[in-house]
């Protein structure tokens, strides 16, 4: 049976450094719903025009759309076995659609990491987080300084921080995710395929405990 991991976790606690080591110690293709809109709006496939027509009207995309680009995605010879999904689902509509989907392919949800760290971590991590305006080289004021303030130590241009890496915007960013995500860790905690992973720890720690959740 096909497997499927749904990764979840906020903004700034390494969802992304994990999916990519996850998706190379299983084999299985990393599926991030950010990547498919992207991909499908680029190509002006049907799903990617009709998504295109709510996102330049301000509105979500209904969930139908959505579905129709994970169904296109995982029929795919790369995902025969399984995959890892990311960004998807986000809601419990969406989760109890997806087992639907899963099913018509014989898989099945099979695991679902939690990775999460407390408010005041992620607002650390991100809110600290300058580009340098030339190339966009990444700092970060507490784990990665430049050796001088303000200045990229590569190419010596300035340094500014992104309004979405703004303490107050980051702030928001994590309050809305956890509002949004806890009815979905609820439901998978109470299908018993939660996995809860500290993502405060330091990046090979949480990979292990990842691994060792999805018993590798």
């Amino acid at each position: 049976m096909p497997a499927f991991i749904v990764l979840l976790g906020p903004p700034g606690v390494g969802k992304g450094t994990q999916a990519k080591i996850i998706a190379a110690a299983t084999g299985l293709p990393h599926v991030s719903s950010g990547d498919l809109f992207r991909e499908n709006i680029k190509n002006e496939t049907e799903l990617g025009r009709l998504a295109q027509s709510y996102i330049s009207k301000g509105e979500l995309v209904p969930d139908d759309v959505t579905i129709g680009m994970i169904r296109d995605r995982i029929s795919r010879p790369d995902c025969k076995s399984g995959a890892l999904l990311d960004g998807f689902p986000r809601t419990t509509v969406q989760a109890a659609a997806l087992e639907n989907l899963l099913a018509e392919f014989g898989g099945k949800v099979d695991t679902v990491p939690y990775i999460s760290a407390s408010e005041s971590t992620l607002v650390e991590r991100l809110g600290g987080r300058w580009n340098c305006k030339a190339q966009g080289h990444v700092f970060h004021e507490k784990h990665n300084p430049p050796k001088q303030a303000g200045v990229c130590d590569f190419d010596g241009s300035e340094l500014y921080q992104r309004d979405d890496d703004k303490a107050e915007t980051v702030t928001r960013r994590i309050q809305v995710y956890f509002a949004q995500t806890a009815p979905l860790v609820a439901y998978y905690r109470e299908r018993g395929r939660l996995s809860e992973i500290d993502g405060a720890q330091p990046i090979e720690k949480v990979t292990a405990d990842l691994l060792a959740a999805l018993k590798m």
